[in-house]
């Protein structure tokens, strides 16, 4: 499948890990639609990782877990479905996956066959127990090719994690979104890394194939499965900066809290229409990087109708002061134009920008997103 803009849904690994079963899934599916995620653009229903029986059938096929889903795959499916929502599973291009359950590695089209007629929308491939002699970038492409061969539109999100360069060769895979980091965590410090790990490696980005930085973890609070050591929770300020940041950087925007039971506050965060219209610009560009340090960063993201996004991300846990330099962008002050811009947030018009902007007392864990078009000064 080809996608203009970056996928949104919502997948069950960063809160129920093996947990899962059918009533999660289809209360899940209810509370996406209830609780106004699918009318905001969040349309995959994703489960991830011990849905199946430890062992293929004796004709080979993957069998789901009757246990953890007494109806069958393809019931489930129908009620997704039914829902407005749309439907992917879990696989991985090693004899096993992550957990220990069967891979596809050599059932390539065994599977993608099971998965299409399934139901399937979205298949997302991790890359356990690859075997040492067999390259990712054949791996998936395999698998893609598999994809295609059922005749159904299956969106292909390739978890790498990053191995082997994989930005520059994924696209070539017919791949939709690939992981480029290890497993996001519910702290301050996973995400922050996982930010800056790919500030330089966001070239690739673009219509058809987006470098997926890896579940959200807003509205998680330390509970679930990827709260364990250090990683025990964010603040609300943390994670509305870390929801800003995924959709400023183009990144797929996949829900990982219980969204059954989250807050009415984190729903607002997560539905933010003006953070979402950035995200989901249909020219799909990547961001500029301005400068980046450990306390902040500043991007610029070139949108559709010649329109730029200004992004100030602070992660300092003290109020700071800091001066916008838009000469970094390459607009000279002496040029005669300047950028019109309008904050997102409060609305504010901050009018044509032509030179530094001075802040001051900008708050720990906070961000400013401006938007506007370059004009005559």
């Amino acid at each position: 499948m080809f996608k203009q803009t970056p996928p949104m849904g919502w997948n069950s690994w960063n809160t129920f890990g093996k947990d899962i079963n059918e009533q999660v899934i289809r209360e899940t599916a209810d509370a996406m639609v209830d609780r106004g995620f699918l009318a905001a653009g969040y349309e995959y229903i994703v489960i991830d990782d011990c849905w199946s029986l430890r062992e293929r059938d004796k004709d080979g096929h993957i069998v789901a877990d009757p246990e953890k889903f007494p109806s069958g795959m393809k019931a489930l499916a129908d009620y997704v479905h039914s829902k407005g929502l749309k439907f992917g599973m879990y696989s991985c291009d090693g004899p096993k996956t992550c957990a220990g359950y069967p891979g596809s590695f050599d059932h390539e089209f065994t599977d993608a066959h099971d998965f299409a007629e399934i139901g399937i929308d979205y298949l997302k491939y991790d890359n356990c127990y690859r075997p040492s002699y067999m390259p990712a970038r054949v791996l998936y492409n395999r698998m893609s090719m598999a994809l295609k061969s059922t005749g159904r539109d299956i969106l292909f999100s390739a978890c790498n994690w990053g191995e082997e360069n994989v930005e520059n060769w994924i696209r070539s895979t017919g791949a939709g979104l690939y992981r480029s980091t290890s497993d996001i965590y519910d702290s301050l410090g996973s995400f922050s890394e996982i930010l800056f790990s790919q500030l330089e490696k966001m070239g690739s980005v673009g219509p058809g194939c987006f470098n997926d930085l890896d579940m959200l973890i807003c509205g998680m609070h330390g509970k679930g499965n990827v709260a364990e050591g250090e990683h025990q929770g964010c603040t609300k300020e943390q994670y509305a900066l870390h929801f800003a940041l995924w959709a400023f950087m183009a990144s797929p925007l996949m829900l990982g809290c219980d969204v059954r039971t989250v807050d009415d506050e984190t729903v607002k965060m997560l539905t933010n229409p003006e953070l979402i219209k950035i995200n989901q610009d249909i020219e799909a560009r990547p961001p500029f990087v301005m400068h980046s340090y450990p306390g902040h960063v500043m991007l610029l993201r070139h949108l559709a109708n010649d329109e730029y996004a200004f992004g100030l991300f602070v992660f300092s846990d003290w109020e700071r002061e800091l001066v916008t330099e838009f000469a970094e962008t390459g607009l000279s002050p002496s040029c005669g134009y300047g950028f019109h811009f309008k904050d997102i947030i409060t609305g504010e018009d901050i009018g044509i920008v032509t030179d530094d902007v001075y802040m001051k007392n900008i708050p720990p864990f906070s961000y400013k997103i401006w938007r506007g078009k370059i004009e005559k000064a």
